[in-house]
């Protein structure tokens, strides 16, 4: 469903939900990601409504031995769904505020039906793997954390394999921060809060790995069916969508002084960067120069801006023949399968192109240029 072009294609879903991997951005997607919000919306609500009515909760308990003996099935439907430690809701909601990103970009029947698919595939991990617990360790498995957990873990699988990693600081020189540290570190909070919740996590994992990879067609066989999908949108979308942003907005509005400070000068970085990426192309085009494009000559960095920054002394470049010399940006050479790859993340052609030369074909600095503009 979300993977990469090297294996299976970015979009592999049922045949009557799927698009082309080209297309996948444009028909599908859906930034306003109302299923994401009303999953925040809705449980978040149960949780704390159940929180104030505690004699309601024996109800949303997930007992397996309640299930398999006493067949109560109907408590496969609560107690997966409703969490009843607001600290598990919490950390699930950020989970999910993060997860947004594949709503946004393959749409919300894509999205929805990854959820249904790996929720109903974690229904027989569950029960698999406490019974091979019992098995191996002699002891039974009562009770499992309720929640809409196992969905929420399945979705580290399409994460892990097509979010790109992007270092943004380091600690203590060795430590590497990237893009996606705070949500394995929000998922390793959620899996220490409860003794059997590596067992709801391992569950999600496996489930979300078979359905990601299309096992035995799961893809065909678990998804959300187009005229529910139409239905969903005709009531999710009024109630959970936010308006577009408007130009006019002011920036950071509702935010404290730092916020909006920060946003200003992360805004004005950008403006720089975009202004010296566009100077140098229209420089490499006229003045054609030897050698490779160098990605930090375009893109300094802005601790090393400003008036007293010595200028730079332009090398003696040898004396070659103007037939034999053409603009940089149309002739270094970029790998097809890295412009691919660009382009099933929702990119263009062209700017992957562009962002590919501008990089010497460093697929991560060309990923988060193309994405800060």
């Amino acid at each position: 469903m979300f993977t990469t072009t090297g294996s299976r294609g970015l979009c592999k879903c049922t045949q009557s939900a799927i698009e082309p991997a080209s297309e996948c951005r444009s028909p599908l997607s859906n930034d306003k990601a109302p299923l994401s919000k009303g999953l925040l919306l809705v449980l978040n609500g149960l949780t704390v409504m159940l929180t104030l009515l505690p004699q309601y909760q024996e109800l949303f308990v997930y007992s397996v031995q309640a299930v398999t003996q006493q067949h109560q099935v109907w408590r496969l439907l609560c107690g997966r769904l409703v969490c009843l430690d607001v600290k598990d809701s919490f950390c699930s909601s950020l989970l999910i505020y993060n997860f947004r990103i594949f709503e946004r970009r393959f749409g919300t029947r894509k999205f929805a039906s990854f959820l249904l698919g790996t929720w109903c595939l974690s229904v027989l991990m569950d029960f698999l793997l406490a019974q091979a617990f019992q098995f191996l360790f002699d002891y039974e498995v009562e009770e499992l954390p309720a929640g809409l957990l196992a969905p929420v873990f399945s979705l580290f699988v399409p994460f892990y394999l097509s979010i790109p990693r992007m270092p943004v600081t380091q600690v203590l020189g060795h430590i590497h921060i990237t893009n996606k540290s705070l949500v394995y570190i929000v998922g390793l909070q959620l899996l220490t809060s409860s003794p059997f919740m590596w067992l709801l996590a391992l569950s999600g994992l496996i489930s979300g790995g078979l359905y990601h990879s299309n096992v035995l067609q799961l893809q065909k066989l678990l998804f959300v069916p187009a005229w529910v999908s139409r239905i969903g949108r005709y009531i999710l979308e009024p109630l959970f969508s936010s308006s577009q942003p408007s130009s006019e907005t002011p920036l950071g509005m509702g935010a404290t002084l730092d916020i909006q400070r920060q946003q200003r000068m992360d805004l004005l970085d950008q403006q720089l960067l975009l202004a010296q990426y566009n100077e140098a192309r229209r420089n490499a085009r006229h003045q054609p120069q030897a050698g490779l494009l160098q990605w930090t000559r375009l893109f300094p960095s802005l601790r090393h801006r400003g008036q007293n920054r010595p200028p730079i002394q332009p090398r003696p470049q040898a004396q070659t023949h103007p037939s034999a010399q053409s603009p940089l940006l149309d002739n270094s050479p970029v790998a097809e399968e890295q412009v691919a790859r660009l382009v099933e993340m929702g990119f263009s052609r062209i700017d992957a192109l562009e962002a590919l030369r501008a990089s010497n074909n460093d697929i991560n600095m060309a990923t988060n240029f193309l994405l800060q503009h």
